[in-house]
């Protein structure tokens, strides 16, 4: 069973990634993740942990951190006021000790006291850390460097280290506070309440206790609760927070409507079809919050890097005290202030945070757009494709399909006659063919009895009416000369075939272009006859094109081109399920609220826009340029003053900026993702880029 819990008073992503590692350790938990950017912590067991064991083996990690059932605790990630409260008294005390005439001994308690105000916070933490697990962090170098500075007479130098380093950490912390609380807005679909109606009273419960069958008043400006059908009234509903699209649409009685969608018109009455936790916006926050659960390949490098980082900082800052005295004749005094303000400005936080947090930026910012990334490895994978295959229908095509002509071979039947079999068999199909047969029927006719109904993915349907056997589909079921995609065979003698047509999507022309341009290769995938697919495809301009393919065809010839390089597949999320599975990345068009397709794709397009296609890869391909800077900056600056500190023109105060003032500047860095509104192509494809994002 899967299990979720808040975690609270989590300082760090690298704090986040030795819990992760320590719950790891214990044999009773599977596939642990700490999610640093939603202050969550998943596991799954065979049985319950009460949440006192569980912070136990957290607090090995994280002394202060602890779990809880409810939503992220906000308060409980601030400084509380005391601290502030200490940190004055600290800093009044220290500058009294060091400016007021007082006796020596005087002025060493003085100091004593201050430092122990001001240091008591992350020094404990260090200390708990080491003898629980054995393990050094960033409260570690901040404490030694303090410390160091006492000793060696650099008494304003070191309180103001650590003042600096507690307000960069409130900093900080209200920077991380209020991404979370950006993406949080963006992902507000959930209503926290329903007005259930008993007795024509209106009654507020949670939307958790809503039972299958209750009837909800949804008033002007609210969301729908769960998925529902309306039972009386009509309105225009907002699908924006679904689908990232404005323009409302129009719903009325009997009309089936989502859950996050927003009622912008009049009162109406819903009979719930199912409880929140089975319902679209439940699935879809569920899918959002746990989608940075999986790793991109980045995050993991730098995770595994950072776990023995701190270790070889203290030891290179060791090797700086060893070496400058004895080889290059500096005075003791003066190598211990550079390995000191060597081991304030190694702290990893800048790149520990914004890495995650890029990602964790870009995903609910693509939801905002009605895209849904089940995790961060697929937004980075969309930057090594190669390859992009369309599926046809319903994808590049309306899949509103329209007969455009019935031509009828055997003077035995009438239009009228064969139409009546036709809908009598395609009443029992799902396929979007059928809906277009259906939409033939008179309002006055009355369907023959079909028995023996069979439907054959592919090629089409078989069915038996008054002891005729009807097939219904394309030459692979109904061999014949005759050019259209559906043919009609009666007792196996060819009686007609249909002509049908199916619309390119608005945006299809341009999305193709996007992809050509910035050079993908494109294929299309199709069962339909070979002259309608080269047709669609010569217009689109696609590269290659397979017409008359069955699913297994599809899949197979996918497992060819895959081969050549990483490669997407973009279906409708219903069919060809086994081929989105299979891809790299599979890509579900045009399925909100399509169980199908959440499953199937790693992808979902809330609707049917191709323009979200070239969104998504610029997206993804903007991420991964914020990425690079980050790195880049926080890397280069790290590195400059390194280099300063070791030729002796760093001081501490530097040493602090390298540290807490990068850390603001990388998370403030990543926040421009939240203004990614349109699709440009914005990576430079400069090779230092490229090397270094290898490197890390």
């Amino acid at each position: 069973m899967r299990y979720k819990y808040t975690i609270n008073n989590l300082d760090c992503a690298n704090c986040a990634r030795e819990v992760e590692e320590t719950l790891a350790k214990d044999p009773r938990l599977k596939n642990v993740s700490v999610n640093f950017n939603t202050s969550k912590v998943s596991f799954n067991a065979e049985q319950f942990i009460a949440l006192t064991e569980l912070n136990k083996l957290i607090q090995k990690a994280e002394p202060e951190a602890y779990l809880v059932d409810s939503e992220p605790d906000n308060e409980s990630v601030s400084t509380p006021s005391h601290q502030f409260a200490f940190l004055i008294l600290a800093l009044a005390l220290g500058f009294l000790s060091y400016f007021a005439p007082l006796p020596t001994a005087v002025k060493i308690l003085g100091y004593i006291i201050a430092y122990s105000l001001l240091l008591f916070r992350p020094a404990r933490n260090a200390i708990k850390l080491f003898f629980k697990n054995h393990t050094l962090n960033e409260n570690a170098l901040i404490t030694i460097s303090c410390i160091g500075a006492l000793c060696i007479g650099e008494i304003l130098e070191g309180m103001m280290v650590i003042t600096l380093y507690a307000i960069g950490k409130i900093l900080e912390t209200k920077a991380l506070d209020n991404s979370r609380r950006s993406i949080q807005e963006l992902l507000d679909l959930k209503q926290p309440y329903a007005n259930l109606l008993i007795d024509h009273k209106l009654q507020e419960i949670p939307v958790e206790q809503i039972k299958a069958g209750d009837i909800l008043a949804i008033r002007k400006g609210e969301k729908i609760p769960v998925d529902g059908v309306i039972v009386e009234g009509s309105t225009t509903l907002d699908l924006s927070a679904l689908t990232g699209e404005s323009l409302p649409i129009k719903a009325q009685k009997d009309s089936e409507v989502l859950s996050g969608s927003i009622n912008t018109g009049d009162l109406i009455h819903l009979r719930a079809e199912k409880t929140f936790a089975d319902s679209t916006v439940a699935k879809i926050l569920e899918l959002l919050e746990d989608a940075t659960d999986k790793k991109a390949k980045t995050e993991t490098t730098v995770a595994k890097i950072s776990k023995i980082y701190t270790p070889i900082i203290i030891l290179l800052s060791l090797l700086m005290l060893a070496i400058l005295p004895t080889i290059f004749k500096i005075p003791f005094s003066d190598a211990l202030y550079r390995s000191l303000t060597f081991l304030v400005i190694s702290c990893p936080c800048a790149i520990a945070i914004s890495i995650p947090l890029s990602y964790f930026t870009s995903i609910g910012t693509a939801s905002k757009h009605g895209i849904l990334i089940k995790g961060s490895n697929y937004l980075d994978n969309l930057n090594s494709v190669k390859n992009v295959i369309f599926d046809k229908t319903g994808t590049l095509t309306s899949g509103e399909f329209t007969v455009t002509n019935i031509e009828i071979f055997d003077g035995q039947y009438s239009e009228d006659q064969l139409i009546e079999l036709l809908i009598a068999g395609e009443s029992l199909s799902s396929h979007p063919i059928a809906t277009s047969i259906l939409k033939l029927r008179s309002q006055h006719s009355q369907l023959p009895k079909v028995k023996d109904f069979h439907e054959t993915a592919g090629q089409g349907i078989t069915y038996t009416v008054k002891n005729q056997t009807i097939s219904v589909g394309n030459t692979l079921l109904c061999p014949c000369q005759e050019d259209a995609l559906l043919h009609v065979h009666i007792d196996n003698q060819h009686i007609a075939s249909i002509t049908i047509s199916d619309q390119l999507k608005p945006s299809a022309i341009e999305t193709i272009s996007f992809f050509k341009q910035h050079g993908f290769t494109t294929y299309m995938f199709t069962g339909d006859k070979n002259s309608v697919a080269k047709t669609i495809g010569h217009e689109l301009g696609i590269d290659h094109i397979y017409a008359e393919m069955l699913p297994t065809d599809k899949f197979h010839r996918f497992e060819t081109i895959a081969k050549t390089a990483p490669t997407i597949f973009v279906g409708d999320g219903i069919n060809d399920a086994p081929t989105l599975r299979r891809a790299d990345i599979g890509i579900a068009m045009g399925a909100a609220g399509s169980e199908s397709a959440i499953e199937a794709a790693d992808i979902v397009i809330m609707n049917d826009n191709l323009a979200k296609l070239p969104y998504l890869f610029s997206l993804a391909n903007f991420t991964k340029h914020i990425i690079y800077q980050n790195l880049i900056f926080a890397i280069g600056i790290k590195v400059i003053i390194l280099i300063a500190s070791l030729f002796g023109f760093a001081n501490m105060w530097l040493a602090v900026f390298a540290d807490t003032g990068v850390t603001l500047l990388t998370i403030l860095s990543t926040l421009r993702i939240l203004h990614k509104s349109h699709a440009n192509w914005s990576l430079p494809h400069n090779s230092y880029y490229t090397f270094l994002y290898s490197v890390v």
